[in-house]
């Protein structure tokens, strides 16, 4: 394995082209781009900052290596050298080898443009939330912790004025249907209802910009044996209408759906707020929970992703400098309370985040949390803690503290850390003693290099110390490099 791993490594810096691959903006050119990575460590267990927030391609188990290829291309629909209409794809395709091989694929769709409008078809990397997505804990309903899901969107690249407006009052918004995994441990053919809706006050220029809005993601229509008539959830359009609206099924042999939603339901109601000064900018963000009906009523109004963002504009290039600093604080221990009475609106509690008693295997996909990644699958590697039944997490009570920095050393090493301290409780039904603390920690280092026409060297290194997962050391090693596909 080793082997393998070291000549694959030496077959990389034999290929020439430069690298510009973009996850989130895509160019009216060809893109493409070969990465390799190794990872080890003192024990089998993947650090949690290695493999978290990866977007679900990062083994969990080490020693592992990987190979990553990416294209992306969008073309011109009609003869205009800046035509508003354009058709594109992309693909990314993944090989793990650890103690088996495996192959994902984590981004593959085509999609048409107009102006700043865009619908796709298939997998697609995306974040969802106004919260940091590089340096911070991720957004906690949606980060980059899980595979992206296969799904038709419809929406805006970025934040789109509102006619008549000058500018002052913009949107970002999405519309979208997909299809979760199929081998779920508890449910079958479950599908995914997902939008949001951002407002902006402010031009885009503007020295104060405030922001606002929601998102919201159901799993419906799928198969369980739990809270079901014939293990058959609703489905149909007219309880499609009722998952895009969030009502209850009004009309439904079972109490469950009847007396709550349609599917799982959950997102966050999200604030925000820019400041743009000469020598630097403040983003300051809080994202609110809801799950089950409690934050209608300020029931769960402690739980929340708070978080600020400082980022320097003018950078000296020094020795060493600190360019950007994220700090924030997860809080998911209330919960609305202990008691879930849904006749009462002070004590519709113990929402259970990411949990779901008729979709079991809950908020997840391929295994892996979609939202956050501190509330962890049960099934993680090495779990020592007691097991809440077969939900997906058994440790949805946490409360975070998180720093974020990343900065320049010795004018051409860009380097980046991520130091997490967490105290977990556990699940109100199933609570863990003593509330084992847990740090996780990361230091990534990257240089570009003027070898073979131009590589980006890699080096991370990780620890998690705690009671929550066991004591390990990891690192990873890589390389990054343009056009393995040889187009140009």
């Amino acid at each position: 394995m080793r082997t393998f791993c070291f000549l694959i490594f030496l077959f990389a810096l034999s290929v020439n082209p430069e690298f510009c691959y973009s996850q989130n903006e895509s160019k009216d050119s060809l893109a493409n781009y070969t990465e390799l990575l190794w990872f080890g460590g003192s024990t089998e267990r993947t650090p949690f900052w290695l493999q978290s927030n990866q977007f679900g391609i990062v083994p969990r188990t080490s020693p592992a290596g990987s190979i990553r290829v990416g294209i992306e291309q969008y073309f011109n629909m009609t003869e205009e050298q800046h035509s508003p209409w354009k058709v594109g794809f992309g693909a990314e395709a993944v090989a793990n080898f650890s103690e088996g091989k495996k192959i994902l694929f984590p981004q593959l769709h085509a999609a048409i443009r107009y102006k700043n409008w865009e619908i796709f078809i298939g997998r697609k990397k995306q974040w969802v939330g106004l919260a940091d997505s590089t340096l911070g804990t991720g957004s906690y309903p949606w980060s980059t912790n899980a595979m992206p899901i296969p799904k038709i969107q419809l929406g805006t690249r970025g934040f789109v004025s509102v006619p008549f407006t000058q500018g002052w009052v913009s949107f970002n918004a999405f519309y979208s249907d997909g299809l979760m995994d199929k081998n779920r441990p508890v449910t079958t053919e479950l599908k995914l209802h997902q939008k949001a809706l951002y407002l902006r006050v402010g031009r885009a220029d503007s020295k104060v910009r405030l922001y606002g809005g929601f998102n919201h993601q159901v799993e419906w229509g799928g198969k369980t044996p739990h809270n079901t008539l014939n293990n058959q959830m609703p489905t149909g359009w007219k309880n499609y209408f009722n998952v895009i609206t969030g009502k209850a099924h009004t009309n439904t042999p079972t109490v469950f759906d009847s007396t709550g939603r349609v599917g799982n339901h959950l997102g966050s109601i999200d604030l925000a707020a820019e400041f743009d000064f000469y020598d630097f900018a403040i983003f300051a963000y809080r994202q609110s929970l809801y799950e089950d009906g409690s934050l209608i009523w300020l029931g769960n109004i402690k739980d929340g992703l708070n978080g600020i963002r400082l980022r320097k504009k003018n950078t000296l290039g020094g020795m060493f400098e600190i360019e950007e600093v994220v700090l924030e604080v997860l809080y998911t221990k209330d919960q609305g309370g202990p008691t879930a009475d849904w006749t009462s609106r002070t004590h519709r509690g113990k929402d259970d985040y990411f949990n779901n008693a008729q979709v079991r295997d809950g908020w997840s996909y391929y295994d892996r949390t979609i939202g956050t990644p501190f509330i962890p699958p049960t099934s993680d590697t090495k779990w020592k803690w007691p097991t809440y039944g077969n939900m997906h997490t058994s440790n949805n009570r946490v409360s975070v503290f998180h720093v974020g920095l990343k900065g320049t050393a010795l004018e051409q090493i860009e380097w980046s850390t991520k130091l997490s301290l967490s105290t977990n409780a556990g699940t109100y039904d199933l609570p863990f003693e003593g509330y084992p603390k847990q740090f996780s920690g990361l230091l990534a280092l990257q240089s570009r290099v003027n070898f073979l026409g131009g590589v980006l060297i890699k080096a991370s290194f990780a620890a998690d110390i705690g009671d929550l997962y066991p004591k390990n050391y990891g690192f990873s090693l890589g390389i990054k490099k343009d056009g393995i596909l040889f187009i140009r």
